[in-house]
This record gives structure tokens, sequence and C-alpha cells, in this order.
């Protein structure tokens, strides 16, 4: 044994030891400690469900023959007999083990194995004197050697930071955990077959990009040393990629994919995440409006069996009639500050009298965002955030009778806003007067002003019909499990251990 491998021995808990030891005794008899194929023909839950109401004397006279696999949580029993539960992918079920049923080796097997191993059994499906619906097995298949044991179940993980970190023990040991994910896979496919459905077109566009456009955020840099050339991380679905489409021809196109921003950590944040974004030609508002009210609508349905969950002390129903909040209207109802009059002295001095911390050299139209989340954070929805003045995006199209304001609507929910979506600005020319007022504000220090993109200009110049876009991320879910958006996401980034 070379010194590396004697460290690594010598680092074994007593425990590990000791399942260490079994993988040679496992070879000694013939078995492949790591297992091979084994195809199951049924898993827990459907046989629970499915012979729920069968009797045992049924059950009896049928003799179905099963395959389950599954980890070993539990396991009792001593002499010629005993027990165990194994957990697949749905669930647990109850095997029954008799010396007389399997083999010599099998049933020693059993009285080896250790809570954690993979195992498959063949059997038949059997009720025992309290019900429960079981297997009784007639073989033992011995899959994969754990060398390390699972947590305790009421003292394991209780950690967040090693739930995070080891992810995989939180989902054995805990199903809620696991029905998340399960869940979240619902959601995405909700959202892609019901554009699909309505003949979206499912389109990929780049995630490295010369220039960071689509959105107001920081981006991540890095370089492209083939090309020698700076780069940057997405920070939008592809939005400036999707118009050049429409300018193409496409009349609707979505994108569900990764993005990337470079800014703060909480609840609703994340660096990198899942979001969908699509763009529709010859739509506006209106329709957008109507369009993801019943997409939202749907996914509910589809996540949470209803239209109603409560969440962050919301008392949520997606069926309910969705309220419209007017930007200038709600913020000067609820702080008495007119977004439009207002000084940048009154805002600051209307912050601080909400205890809100907020940069001094901000701009005006940052400092408003700022006010607008705090009274944002107390609105249940769902509804509609409309009327936003043009200074905080460059991108929309100006509302009809008030070119202060855009037509772009934000869908809020529980406090935050799930959902951003406006008639897309077409004029190439009143684009490139934004963009100039954008590099402006970014030249005085504000880091979220867009990015002017000339090829996108010159894309707008060929003609792009009037449209509709909107983008929803992940945050979304996180909101509807009433889960920091971090316990929503399977591996989120952790700092290296020292």
């Amino acid at each position: 044994m070379s010194n590396q491998e004697n460290q690594v021995v010598r680092k074994l808990t007593e425990q590990e030891q000791i399942r260490v030891d079994k993988i040679e005794w496992l070879r000694s008899k013939g078995v492949d400690p790591f297992g091979h194929k084994f195809a199951p023909t049924h898993y827990s839950v459907a046989l629970q469900e499915k012979y729920a109401e069968t009797t045992k004397e049924e059950l009896e006279e049928m003799a179905v023959a099963v395959k389950v696999a599954g980890r070993i949580m539990t396991k009792r029993g001593k002499g010629k007999a005993g027990f165990m539960h194994i957990q697949d992918n749905d669930g647990q079920i109850q095997i029954y083990l008799r010396q007389d049923k399997l083999s010599e080796v099998e049933f020693e097997l059993f009285q080896k194995c250790d809570i954690g191993d993979i195992v498959g059994i063949v059997g038949t499906v059997f009720k025992t004197k309290t019900g429960e619906v079981s297997v009784k097995a007639t073989e033992y298949h011995h899959l994969t050697k754990a060398l390390k044991p699972l947590p305790e179940k009421f003292h394991g993980l209780t950690d967040d930071e090693t739930r995070l970190r080891k992810r995989y023990l939180d989902i054995i040991m805990d199903r809620d955990v696991k029905e998340i994910f399960l869940k979240k896979q619902k959601f995405w496919a909700t959202i892609r077959n019901y554009m699909i459905d309505h003949d979206f077109l499912e389109v990929e566009t780049p995630i490295l990009e010369t220039s960071s456009g689509g959105a107001a955020a920081t981006p991540f840099a890095t370089h492209h040393n083939a090309l020698d050339i700076d780069v940057f991380l997405r920070i939008s679905m592809g939005e400036l990629w999707q118009k050049k489409l429409l300018v193409a021809g496409y009349e609707k196109t979505f994108e569900i994919g990764r993005q990337f921003r470079n800014e703060g950590m909480s609840p609703e944040h994340l660096q990198d995440y899942t979001q969908m974004e699509f763009y529709w030609a010859y739509a506006d508002i209106d329709d957008g409006m109507e369009f993801t009210k019943d997409l939202y609508r749907k996914i509910t349905h589809a996540v949470m069996g209803s239209s109603k969950f409560t969440t962050r002390g919301f008392d949520i129903d997606m069926d309910a009639e969705w309220k419209i909040y007017d930007f200038e209207t709600i913020i000067e109802e609820t702080t008495g500050v007119n977004v439009f009059t207002a000084t940048k002295e009154e805002v600051e001095k209307r912050l601080d009298d909400y205890h809100v911390e907020f940069d001094p050299n901000l701009g005006y139209w940052r400092l408003i965002d700022v006010l607008w989340k705090v009274v944002r954070k107390d609105l249940s929805g769902p509804g509609f955030l409309v009327g936003q003045p043009v200074q905080l995006n460059p991108l929309p199209k100006r509302m009809p009778g008030d070119d202060r304001k855009v037509a772009q609507m934000q869908i809020i929910l529980a406090g935050s806003e799930m959902g951003n979506g406006y008639t897309e600005l077409n004029d190439p020319l009143d684009l490139e007067s934004r963009f100039k007022e954008q590099r402006e504000m970014g030249e005085a220090g504000d880091e979220e002003a867009h990015e002017h993109d000339e090829t996108f200009i010159e894309a707008l110049r060929y003609g792009m019909p009037p449209a509709y876009g909107f983008g929803v991320s992940e945050r979304l879910f996180s909101v509807m499990m009433d889960k920091p958006i971090r316990e929503c996401v399977a591996f989120p980034l952790m700092r290296p251990r020292s």
C-alpha cells in the first residue's frame, strides 16, 4: 500500500473501515461490490397505490411478480427472517426476506448489508398484518456498496451550508427536497410545452457576447483566447438576438437557458440561473398580459395542483382577478413622492424615513427604483405593474399618450417582480437616442445602465415588426415553493472550503 493510500485509510472512521473491509468479503463471495445492470419493473409508490385496496388473500392468489431496486434506508430482523425499506425514485417500499426463500449467499448478503447500500430485489407483492403493501423477496442482488454511512435521520444534515454542499445527501434524507426538483421539472416543462403549443419556435442564442445587452445588470467578463477578445456571459436570454430573428422573419421565438449576472446574492438572486424569454411579432403589451396570465395559471396548476398557494405570508390565488398597479400612482399613494416632479434630495429623505440604505452616488432614477422596491414588498398580487418611466428601461416603446412612460408590465407576486414584458421599441432612431442617454448614465457611475449595441441598431434599420417580449426566471418557482432561490437549485455555487 502506498503512503498516500495509507493516509486515506488512517482517516477512515470505524464505521467506514468496517464497510471498506466488506469489499473483500463481497469479492470472496463472487459478488462485485459495485454491481451490474439490474432493470426494475416496478416502483414503490405505484405498487402501493395500485394494490392499496387489494386484500391480503387476493394478493396471495395473484402472486404478482416484481423487480424493485433502491437504497437501503432501514433494516431489522434476527435469525431466519428480516425486513428492510428500500428507497427508489418515487419513495420507499418494505422488503421481507426469509432464509428459506433465498440462496445461502443471498441471505448472507442481506445479513451483512449496511444502511445506504443499493440493492435489487426480485419477489412478489404481499400485504403485512398491518396492511402495508410490501415485497416478499425471492432473489437478493447486491448492486452498490456504500462506503460511508448516511446521516442519522433526526440528527444529520442540520447545517444549511453542509446541506447545500452535500445536496445529494439532503435529497436522500429529505423527500420534500427531492419533490422540489421533481416539481421544478414540471415548471419548465409546462412553460416549454405552452410556448410550443402556441406556435413559438425554440431557439438557441449565444452565451458569450462581445457586448452585454438586453438588460440592466452587471456582466461577468472573461477573455476568449482563440479570438483574443474580451467577452461577456449573457445577462439576458438572447433578447437582442431574438429580436434580430424577428427582423429575419420569425414571428414567434423563445429560449430557455442559463444567464449570468455578477451581482449580489440574496434569497431572490443568484449569479447564474435559468430564464425563459419569448418575442412575439405583431403583438403588444395587452396581448402579452393576457398570454402570460394564462401561462402563469397553467404553471401553478401543474406544479401546485391547484390555483392557490401560500408564500412569504401572502395567500395567492392565481385564478383570482389580477390587479393593475400604476408605477407613478402606487409610489405617490404609498410614499407621497411623485416620481416625475420630486427632487433627488426629496427621494433620499424619503428613503431615510424608511431606513433604507442606498449609495448616495446613485442617480435620480436609480433612487426611484430603490423607492419602488420599498413599495413593492407589501403588494400581494397577482397583478401587473405598468407605467414605468422611460429612464429605467430604454428598450420598450413609449406609452401612447404619455411619452414619460413606457409600455412595459411587470408581474407582481408576493412582494416581488415575477416576470417582465413590454411592447418592443422598433424605432432605431428613438432607440439610439435612448442608448445615448444610457451611456451618459453609465459614464456618471450607473453600473446598471444599458450598453449601446450598434449591431442591434443596424438590424433595426432593416425593419423589425411591432412586437412584444417577455421574460421570467426560476425566481417564480422559488416563490411558489416558498423557499430561498438557492434552496431550489440542485447545486448552488458555494465558496470553496479553505
